[in-house]
């Protein structure tokens, strides 16, 4: 006999993500890209590839682009063609999704973690004191994390010099500025990612490498394509990583089009939970202040011993949340046993041990962050918790 009684998990009334209203705002041009697709007859590296690879590194202010099957391919696939070889090190961060390490370890390049500010970004003070410590390391792989733009002109002078070899992961910032300059304009490459949760999302995995240098783009066109120069002919050990052609024509006809008029939303929704949040118990990490941010999360941090709490609390309203994330990198069983290196532990782990993230989404309502806010203004921790 069915179980008749009443459910214990509430209603999902404010999803993490609203991804059915984003379909029917823009199924007309996502049919249209089906459509144009299923007709050309060439669904592997055709016109819709190539023609969306010109529109993002026009949009980006760069000369080449180069799209490949997803963001951890972009960056291998960017560190390769930059000459990063098995143990290199390679300066990051332990606060990111766990793909901008995969990267390097997949080469057999040794992470070194730096520190984290107290917004999750990695900190480049710490940055500066590893590198004159650290002479031999020529490769840095640093995060423009949650949709926050790190300090470019900072950025540019580490650069300078210790003559880095940079490559920016902007899969969080896929338009974020720092007084007007783009993500991802200060290093050899910068690596996006399109996977659907994104502010430029596809309807499945996808990324892409943008440079102003032709020859890096031809190296990261041959790895994404086997190694080919031309038909039959394998100058190098590549990879079969290409940008779908119908996830092109996704991105380039529903998705480019709209991606400013999405960050504009998402700053709107930031700005909309900062003025409105007043619980003392619920802090809220602070963008640099040049960074016009394009907000690919709204993180907010509570005490590591009241989190599970909170995370309950909302729930419970029926409200969704996410924790990215809840384990530093450094910490991650999969890399216990692989070289690396991290000096600075603590504020890494304590940061991801308060992190929590609030729906945000250029499609959620204004009632939606109304209901968010008051719920997280109504929290009331165990004063018992810490």
């Amino acid at each position: 006999m069915p179980n008749s009684s009443p459910s214990l998990t509430p209603p999902l009334e404010v999803p993490f993500d609203r991804f059915g209203r984003q379909w029917r705002d823009c199924r007309e041009a996502l049919s249209a890209a089906f459509e144009a697709v299923g007709a050309s007859g060439r669904y592997v590296l055709g016109r819709e590839v190539s023609a969306f690879e010109g529109a993002l590194a026009r949009f980006w202010g760069l000369r080449h682009g180069v799209g490949v099957g997803s963001g951890l391919d972009a960056l291998e696939i960017a560190l390769r063609a930059l000459g990063c070889r098995a143990g290199d090190p390679v300066l990051t961060t332990p606060v990111s999704a766990f793909a901008t390490t995969l990267a390097i370890l997949k080469i057999g390049a040794v992470p070194v973690f730096a520190a984290i500010g107290p917004g999750g970004l990695i900190d480049l003070d710490d940055c500066e004191r590893i590198l004159q410590e650290r002479p031999d390391i020529r490769f840095f792989l640093p995060v423009h994390l949650y949709g926050h733009s790190l300090d470019l002109d900072r950025l540019a002078s580490l650069r300078d010099r210790y003559e880095l070899l940079i490559v920016e992961d902007c899969a969080q910032a896929i338009g974020a500025r720092w007084n007007g300059r783009m993500a991802g304009s200060v290093g050899k490459i910068a690596a996006v990612s399109f996977y659907p949760t994104k502010n430029l999302g596809a309807m499945g995995d996808g990324g892409a490498i943008l440079t102003d240098e032709s020859a890096l783009a031809n190296l990261a066109s041959q790895h994404r394509d086997y190694g080919r120069t031309a038909t039959h002919n394998h100058a190098r050990i590549g990879s079969n990583s290409r940008l779908d052609e119908l996830q092109a024509a996704l991105l380039l006809r529903a998705g480019l089009p709209k991606l400013e008029e999405w960050n504009r939303a998402r700053r709107r929704m930031a700005a909309a939970y900062r003025s409105a949040f007043r619980n003392p118990e619920v802090r809220l990490p602070c963008p640099p202040a040049a960074s016009e941010s394009v907000w690919h999360l709204f993180p907010v941090l509570v005490a590591a011993g009241r989190k599970p709490a909170f995370l309950e609390h909302l729930r419970r309203r029926g409200i969704e949340t996410g924790e990215h994330y809840p384990v530093a990198i450094f910490d991650q069983p999969a890399i216990s046993a692989l070289p690396f290196e991290a000096a600075s532990r603590d504020a890494a782990r304590q940061f991801c041990a308060s992190e929590v993230s609030l729906p945000l989404h250029p499609y959620l309502s204004e009632s939606e962050i109304d209901r968010v806010a008051e719920a997280v203004n109504r929290w009331e921790p165990d004063p018992c918790s810490r």
